[in-house]
């Protein structure tokens, strides 16, 4: 049903989960449960493949950075970050992840 949903063929979504960039539930019987969260990601996914033309280790690297600054986000209340060590560490380590995850040196 997700396929039909996405104008995707299976075999696509299946290889999409091998690769880790969708995790589905299952069933008991092993069918697969897409949330409306990854529906939405599998249509950015495909926008990017399709519209873009990103290769899907690029779609990999897009999504890990995705997740990064989804979780640097909230860190980022300058009063907060000025006053709060501990949010100052967990921002500082979340862009040490972003830095690492651009593949960025810095040399």
């Amino acid at each position: 049903m997700a396929a039909r949903l996405l104008d995707m063929h299976p075999q696509t979504l299946r290889k999409y989960e091998r690769l880790g960039l969708v995790r589905p539930a299952r069933t008991i019987g092993s069918m697969r449960l897409y949330s409306a969260e990854e529906i939405e990601r599998l249509r950015f996914i495909k926008r990017l493949v399709e519209d873009e033309g990103v290769n899907l280790a690029g779609v990999q690297r897009l999504l890990s950075v995705a997740e990064v600054m989804q979780r640097i986000r909230p860190l980022l209340d300058e009063r907060l970050v000025v006053s709060d060590a501990p949010r100052r560490r967990r921002l500082l380590r979340a862009l040490l992840q972003l830095h690492d995850g651009l593949g960025l040196d810095g040399r």
